[in-house]
């Protein structure tokens, strides 16, 4: 690990620790200055409540409940967020038809489906589930097809020319070519997925870390609860982490720009295409307008090409 890591790790700590310590001294000084700090449990208080859940086998149900459905729900909106994605960028008849519907759909709150869960499916798990699908399914969905939009034609067109057919092109261009978008949505897709699971186990759940956290509210276990929120955060930044682990890895055939303190942001320059490079251009004797005619040209574009980069920077 290089020194620049080292010191990146130590100041995330730092960072951490400044924070609990400044929860613990509001809240042991009891400061109610606008903000009622002394109504709080101090951070030993959530400290002692969470190593004494570590040792019930309730809190294990509780997270693996949760995970369970947070996972089956988060999968399912996956594959068809990108599925129907895929198809109503590509297909004019599949944006006729399902457009309309998906935009009417996409602006409702997720949490407030509860209601329609309850009353569509036979148990409240399926319910919870269905929350959390839709809660996903959208990000997924418009990343997708903003990230399939954005391709350039020139790919495709270039496995056309090849003899490629569509399903070629979808699995070599179009699928490769969209996977950075794909898991920008994916990685707000769990995020969002989490914060509508805990708020369906509140309202129609009986297990799960959101059930359980509501309970502690109710029967006035200030500490329980904050022990409740911090598990929440501990496992949306995990999963949330291993999504955008899964898309660094998948997509490494990608440049990455690194950062230069002080400056500009560099970016990793692909070697250019033996086809792409410029040839060269042999001079006749007797040619001297043709091959100047040739190299104003290819000056021309290259002035005009280190403007464009100029601008990108």
């Amino acid at each position: 690990m290089t020194r620049h890591a080292l010191r990146r790790y130590a100041l995330r700590l730092v960072s951490l620790v400044t924070a609990l310590g400044l929860w613990q001294l509001l809240t042991g000084l009891d400061v109610d200055i606008w903000l009622r700090f002394s109504q709080f449990p101090t951070v030993t208080d959530v400290a002692h409540a969470f190593a004494g859940r570590l040792t019930g086998s309730d809190y294990w149900t509780d997270l693996t409940d949760s995970l369970t459905r947070i996972l089956a729900g988060f999968l399912l909106a996956a594959v068809l967020g990108v599925a129907v994605g895929v198809l109503v960028s590509r297909s004019r008849l599949a944006e006729d038809l399902l457009g309309p519907v998906l935009e009417v759909v996409r602006p409702i709150p997720a949490i407030a489906l509860v209601p329609v869960a309850i009353l569509l499916f036979p148990s409240n798990e399926q319910g919870i589930v269905f929350i959390t699908f839709t809660a996903a399914f959208f990000p997924v969905l418009v990343s997708t097809r903003h990230a399939v939009r954005a391709l350039t034609p020139v790919w495709e067109e270039a496995v056309r020319t090849m003899g490629g057919g569509r399903w070629r092109i979808l699995g070599s261009v179009v699928l490769p070519g969209a996977l950075p978008g794909i898991f920008g949505g994916l990685s707000v897709g769990i995020g969002v997925s989490w914060i509508c699971v805990i708020s369906a186990e509140m309202i129609s759940g009986q297990y799960g870390v959101g059930y359980r956290t509501w309970q502690d509210y109710t029967v006035v276990d200030y500490p329980g609860v904050f022990v409740g929120m911090v598990t929440i955060g501990v496992l949306g930044w995990v999963t949330s982490t291993a999504v955008e682990l899964l898309g660094r890895r998948l997509t490494r055939w990608l440049p990455r720009t690194s950062y230069v303190p002080g400056g500009r942001s560099r970016s990793a320059v692909l070697p250019a295409p033996a086809s792409a490079r410029v040839p060269v251009v042999v001079k006749a004797e007797g040619d001297d307008s043709q091959y100047q005619s040739d190299a104003q040209q290819q000056g021309s574009g290259e002035t005009e090409q280190e403007a464009r980069d100029e601008h990108l920077v």
